[in-house]
């Protein structure tokens, strides 16, 4: 590396790294406001009409978008932890994503006011001292701990987010080679803690809603399906830029083609990691582990799990095989808007069915409209919120050592 890096000026002279004064304003705003509504409508309805079911959908769309701002987070920091150059160009994009997380922090309040209505078989273990199993788990399932445990995982991504895209954009102006060299380092450190956080959150908030049921591999099921997710929204964020007349010459088809790559590779690993946690259950079938799938094969949860199957796997891995499905924007957009939905339907998979109004699981799935407006709402949040951090910032990380890299990249 040399002393100093190169301006952008000097790499790529025709490069457009800032949108136009007022650029965007209109869509971040129209999102932001429009996400905002259907929370308020969403909240407003379902304190009213419905708490415990709302709040289940509430819990499903959240889950849904913090998996992806993570998966954001973890792109980052792999990225720097790999060395990677051709990526440089797409990572500013997953660093404002990232720098969401402040905002899902605002979102989980919620969560947080109704832990009651979403966590009772535990909440309320006292009553039912009889349970051996949750009276085992006490010391861990509690509401105190669980609260300590909520801050610390915000504390972690938050400032692991706010570090890299802080010392990012920093570098944009002095141009100094050893803040990549540094962001390599600490990312390390931070990965692991990183994977333990996902992992353990995912077991608070998810599969806690049945504190008798466990899976050890449960928190990479979460983490495969949000970096997939994650992966799919950065190359739509790409696009929608692309077609503002921004970032076309960086972000090519070479940039694409990799992120259909990891798109694809990543829907094989959530699959591969949720068979092996059914395989084992099926075959040691013990009654405590297999009330998951049980509960899952009532009513019409089974078709959800039947569409899960064709629709998370066997339909994206015919599609996105073919080297030109990912080399083609229109497919790639259209594999990438697939897999976002088969995600929240995977959510969905996971929390809903342990919501009854007489506290058993639920028997089948029953479309509620709060499903849906608590799902755009979020989605809303977050993408407006991405675009006014576009906004504010270098569209690329404009003296990256390795920008030239990444602007000449070619799949082999």
């Amino acid at each position: 590396m040399t002393a100093v890096a190169p301006p952008v000026e000097q790499v790529a002279p025709r490069l457009v790294t800032r949108l136009r004064e007022g650029a965007l304003a209109g869509q971040s705003r129209l999102l932001l406001g429009a996400g905002a509504l259907l929370l308020v409508v969403s909240i407003a309805i379902g304190l009213a009409t419905d708490r415990p079911r709302f709040l289940f959908a509430y819990l499903t769309a959240y889950m849904w978008a913090l998996g992806i701002v993570l998966g954001a987070l973890f792109f980052v920091m792999v990225q720097h932890l790999a060395r990677a150059g051709w990526s440089v160009v797409v990572r500013r994009i997953a660093e404002h994503l990232a720098g969401t997380m402040p905002l899902m922090a605002l979102l989980f309040l919620p969560i947080a006011i109704g832990y009651h209505d979403l966590y009772h078989h535990w909440v309320d273990m006292d009553l039912h001292p009889e349970d051996t199993v949750l009276q085992g788990k006490k010391p861990y399932l509690n509401v105190g701990f669980c609260a300590v445990r909520a801050v610390a995982y915000f504390v972690i991504w938050i400032g692991a987010a706010w570090w890299f895209r802080r010392t990012s954009l920093a570098q944009d102006s002095t141009g100094d080679p050893a803040a990549t060299l540094r962001m390599a380092r600490v990312a390390a450190p931070v990965t692991l803690l990183f994977a333990l956080s996902i992992t353990f959150a995912s077991i608070d908030w998810i599969m806690s809603l049945d504190p008798h049921w466990f899976s050890t591999i449960f928190g990479v099921c979460y983490f495969a399906g949000g970096f997939m997710a994650a992966v799919a929204v950065l190359a739509l964020l790409a696009m929608f830029l692309a077609r503002q007349g921004y970032l076309r010459e960086a972000i090519t088809t070479e940039h694409y083609h990799d992120l259909g790559k990891l798109l694809f590779a990543f829907m094989v690993f959530w699959t591969y990691v949720n068979f092996s946690q059914y395989m084992l259950i099926w075959y040691a079938n013990l009654p405590e582990e297999t009330a998951f799938y049980a509960h899952r094969s009532e009513g019409n949860w089974r078709w959800l799990g039947t569409v899960l199957i064709v629709g998370h796997f066997l339909v994206p891995f015919a599609f996105l095989m073919s080297r030109h499905t990912k080399r083609n924007r229109v497919t790639l957009a259209i594999a990438a808007v697939f897999m976002l939905v088969m995600h929240w339907i995977d959510m969905l998979y996971l929390v809903v069915p342990n919501w009854h109004p007489e506290g058993a699981h639920e028997p089948g799935y029953h479309p509620h409209f709060l499903d849906f407006t608590c799902w755009f709402g979020i989605a809303a949040l977050i993408a407006g919120a991405t675009i006014n951090a576009l906004r504010g910032a270098p569209l690329v990380p404009e003296r990256d050592p390795r920008l030239a890299e990444s602007l000449h990249f070619h799949n082999a």
